[in-house]
């Protein structure tokens, strides 16, 4: 059945509805927030404090190295906990699968505040340090894509832009948060630092899991899901059947978000690693970070309107040409080593740039699946593209820096190259607005009756309440 029927009871009029909407966008929001909170956290961290307090041994550079090494080890868990969580997802259902990737991610984080250092217990600090960092990808791999899906297969067909890109700015206010944190840690004494100080925020995880996990019991089963059980459509093996039948659009999705997740990373850790070996003071970075999530926070919602507007793909465009653009300037503006050049150019490369594609992406992805592989579908299109890109991000970057003498043309090469692969996929990707949900096939089988049938955007994502249908079940 049709996902936007003309009896279908508008989301404006039915209480029920506009309650679970609001539970759904607050489920994956606080989610979200504690995956990039963690995240941005742990990235933070690695580039200014783990390399000296669990690989002392190795020295400034070498420790450096080896601290963003596990940042990307982290990455390296995220596929097998997506390919794992994602399974469960399609097979049991979105709810209880974020239940658990909460509550795994969150309670890594935690543990790595109570983590002994290499002074106390030599090599079992950086291993077990790894284990957790392993720990929280393997959850976090499969967090982001269920909350994506969740709030597409809740939102209103014609606003589903808007609604889906509603949540992530949970992880605008988890990276904001991470950022703040650290610029507070900046202005503490080293010494302090380094020996007590820096557990105080992962152990503060803690209270986000708790909301987390209070909200989501509270959280009723996707629409979507429950007309497949209902028909008893629900996959047996949702990743064999995506494989087998959705490489196209895993690829495609891998290539929309090369620019995207590699352009955060980058200039969330990479650039600010750059800029501390030019001397630029230490809170600088986590503050030009905090700026960019502050930014994101407008910029990411704007975007997710507009693509329900003018289209997934357009929107997506627009957003890679403006980060190629920046990244022509943004590299030899950041090796002047000024303070406040660093900021300005972070926050906007970041929250701009960066956040024009997360926009439209956050509807794009589950549009480009069926409705019995989606989880899987966009978990294994986003993890297999953060280790691609994001993951490895830092660590290739740095090893650039050692390579080329600290040189910034390599940086912004790698930058402009990631943002072509996406420029270019966007040009491969059929358009999904307002696509419906429940269809089986991807976006590339729709007929030309299935998209012609696909409802006209609305003049306004933000104010046209009246005009909005809603997803059914049945």
């Amino acid at each position: 059945m049709s996902e936007h029927p003309s009896s279908a009871v508008r989301g404006s009029d039915d209480p029920e509805y506009a309650a679970n909407l609001k539970r759904a966008t607050l489920a994956a929001s606080v989610g979200s927030a504690l995956e990039y909170y963690d995240f941005a956290l742990y990235s933070l961290a690695s580039a200014l404090i783990f390399g000296k307090i669990f690989f002392p041994g190795l020295g400034d550079a070498a420790g450096t190295v080896a601290s963003l090494a596990t940042l990307a080890i982290g990455f390296l868990a995220r596929p097998i906990g997506g390919l794992f969580f994602g399974t469960l997802g399609d097979k049991l259902g979105r709810k209880w699968v974020l239940m658990i990737t909460i509550a795994l991610m969150g309670g890594s984080s935690f543990l790595i505040g109570v983590l002994p250092t290499a002074d106390q217990i030599g090599v079992w600090a950086p291993l077990l340090l790894v284990f957790l960092r392993i720990c929280q990808g393997f959850g976090a791999g499969a967090e982001q894509a269920g909350a994506t899906v969740l709030m597409a297969e809740y939102s209103p067909v014609r606003r589903r832009g808007f609604f889906s890109a509603l949540p992530f700015v949970g992880i605008m206010l988890g990276t904001l948060l991470a950022s703040v944190v650290f610029v507070g840690l900046g202005q503490v004494p080293q010494e302090a630092l380094l020996s007590w100080v820096w557990r105080i925020p992962f152990l503060a995880s803690i209270l986000l899991i708790g909301v987390a996990v209070l909200i989501r019991l509270r959280l009723q089963e996707s629409p979507t899901f429950v007309k497949l059980e209902k028909q008893e459509q629900v996959a047996h093996n949702p990743l064999g059947e995506v494989f087998r039948r959705s490489t196209p659009s895993v690829l495609r999705g891998i290539g929309l978000r090369m620019a995207e997740n590699g352009g955060s990373y980058i200039y969330q850790t990479l650039a600010i690693t750059y800029v501390s070996k030019l001397g630029v003071q230490t809170s600088v970075g986590p503050l030009a970070v905090a700026v960019g999530a502050i930014l994101g926070l407008v910029t990411i919602p704007v975007s997710g309107a507009l693509s329900d507007k003018y289209g997934r793909m357009r929107i997506y465009r627009i957003g890679a040409l403006v980060q190629l653009a920046l990244a022509l300037v943004a590299w030899p503006l950041l090796s002047t080593g000024n303070a406040v050049v660093t900021v300005v150019v972070i926050a906007i490369s970041y929250g701009v740039g960066v956040n024009i594609m997360l926009g439209a992406q956050c509807a794009a992805l589950p549009e480009l699946f069926g409705s019995r592989h989606r989880y899987i579908g966009v978990a294994v299109a986003r993890e297999f593209s953060a280790i691609i890109a994001g993951g490895i991000a830092p660590f290739v970057g740095a090893l650039l820096l050692g390579w080329f003498a600290n040189s910034w043309i390599p940086l912004a090469v790698y930058v402009i190259v990631l943002t072509v692969i996406t420029l270019v996929t966007t040009f491969f990707t059929p358009e999904t607005r307002g696509r419906d949900l429940t269809l089986l096939g991807d976006a590339l089988a729709d007929s030309s009756q299935e998209i012609a049938a696909r409802p006209a955007p609305q003049t306004s994502s933000f104010r046209d309440h009246h005009d909005t249908e809603r997803p059914v079940a049945v």
